[in-house]
């Protein structure tokens, strides 16, 4: 069987769930090349394309009721295409029941085929993971994927026998987060828990010393001595710490000396960092009040059109592969941009026939379409703000790139509401022209006009 015909044959067997990576260690396998060779020549860690070839032979072994490997997926697909050839000539079944697709309510689940790659970015993160004493920060605006990532991360970390801990603010109760003794015995409490350590605050924390000093000794002196593996600790939705200044402004500096003492104490070298936050928080905070910063930041870019398409054909919306539909396609990332939690929201209710995309570009700028929840979060993020109301709605108006003050565009791009280039800022989607200027002629901004 020729490598084309085998992954046609992969095409029909994992539908939709394939990534570029996947097909080209795919092709390469079937070509009989090995794992460092195809790292070699397409610059990937040997160990990251083992895995992805690992996750590959998994999901067939799922599919087809037999184990599948690197060694053995010639002949067990061949013997397959075989066993397909005799049944070939009877008619097609057809059915009418809607691809089965988790609505998009938060991240990505791990073995959800609807998780779209964004290269670089995961093998810049997996291969971050695994250095000692390194801190990684996802940053991007609400819905572009960073706890999906984060998750993965993890995933990977535990596949390469690191210990993981993961921690999201959100789940922080706010008194606990207005005092910095109780935020820290918080965070040492869950941490040992994740670890499966028995949490001994009391034998190390001292009044006299300090909350940071004790929580830094119980960390040193008692939980690290007890782990031997790597250890990744992830904070995710660290922007819900930024809103109380006291806590923020004690934990985020205690952090980065941690960070810091990796460069002198294996212990901390033990220890890696994920860091997921929103950067809509950057609205509110006055210029002083800089966010955390430091470590390796990944900032979260939108889908290209051609990883939209892929995410609709993943939803069982194929015909988006021809013309003159992915010209609709084309049309409908116009409107909505290529924000992936906004792209999930429209392929799913496409693929259940909720609405067709002409129904659903037409109505997605209105408080009864699709995004009606998310374009209030966006009103709400800016109402406070007339400066940057102002600028928005001057920028509607001018319908083409304008320059902007910095600091204003900086945070209507924090957002999301703008794309910048150079100098220049651009509205980043016709979903938030339409809104913002149709609210502006509504009074959604009391007497903010332009």
């Amino acid at each position: 069987m020729y490598t084309e015909e085998a992954l046609a044959l992969l095409d029909q067997l994992l539908p939709g769930t394939l990534s570029n990576l996947q097909e080209t260690v795919f092709c390469q396998v079937w070509e009989d090349k090995t794992y460092a060779e195809i790292a070699d020549e397409y610059s990937y860690e040997h160990s990251y394309i083992r895995d992805v070839g690992f996750r590959l032979w998994q999901a067939l072994s799922k599919t087809l009721g037999e184990k599948v490997s690197k060694s053995n997926v010639k002949a067990i697909l061949s013997r397959y295409a075989r066993s397909q050839a005799v049944t070939s000539s009877l008619p097609p079944t057809t059915s009418t029941s809607l691809p089965e697709v988790e609505y998009p309510n938060g991240p990505v689940p791990i073995n959800s085929p609807l998780y779209i790659e964004r290269p670089p970015i995961e093998v810049r993160a997996y291969t971050e993971i695994r250095k000692p004493g390194s801190l990684i920060r996802l940053k991007g605006p609400r819905q572009t994927g960073k706890t999906s990532l984060l998750k993965r991360m993890l995933y990977h970390a535990k596949s390469h026998s690191m210990a993981t801990v993961s921690l999201s603010f959100h789940r922080v109760d706010h008194a606990i987060l207005q005092d910095l003794d109780r935020f820290l015995r918080w965070f040492c409490t869950n941490v040992s828990y994740q670890l499966g350590i028995a949490p001994k605050l009391d034998d190390y924390w001292n009044s006299d010393i300090g909350s940071k000093v004790s929580c830094t000794l119980y960390l040193e002196e008692y939980l690290l001595i007890q782990v031997q593996t790597s250890i990744v600790i992830a904070l995710d939705e660290v922007n819900e710490l930024f809103q109380f200044s006291q806590v923020s402004a004690e934990f985020l500096p205690l952090l980065r000396s941690w960070y810091e003492d990796a460069r002198e104490s294996e212990s901390w070298r033990r220890v890696r960092w994920i860091l997921s936050h929103a950067t809509d928080i950057y609205v509110p905070l006055q210029l002083k009040q800089s966010p955390f910063n430091v470590g390796l930041s990944i900032p979260l870019p939108e889908f290209s059109v051609n990883q939209v398409r892929d995410l609709a054909h993943r939803h069982g919306l194929t015909e988006f592969g021809d013309e003159p539909n992915v010209c609709e396609l084309r049309h409908l990332v116009d409107v909505i941009g290529s924000r992936p939690g906004l792209v999930r929201l429209a392929l799913y209710h496409l693929s259940q026939k909720n609405a067709t995309i002409k129904e659903l570009i037409a109505n997605a700028h209105t408080q009864s379409g699709i995004y009606s929840d998310h374009l209030r979060h966006m009103l709400a993020a800016i109402y406070p703000h007339k400066d940057l109301q102002l600028a928005l709605l001057e920028l509607i108006e001018m319908d083409g790139p304008m320059e902007l003050p910095p600091i204003i565009a900086y945070r209507l791009e924090s957002i999301g509401l703008i794309k910048i280039e150079g100098n220049l800022a651009t509205i980043s989607c016709k979903l938030y022209s339409k809104f913002f200027w149709n609210g502006s002629q509504t009074n959604y901004f009391g007497k903010c006009q332009i």
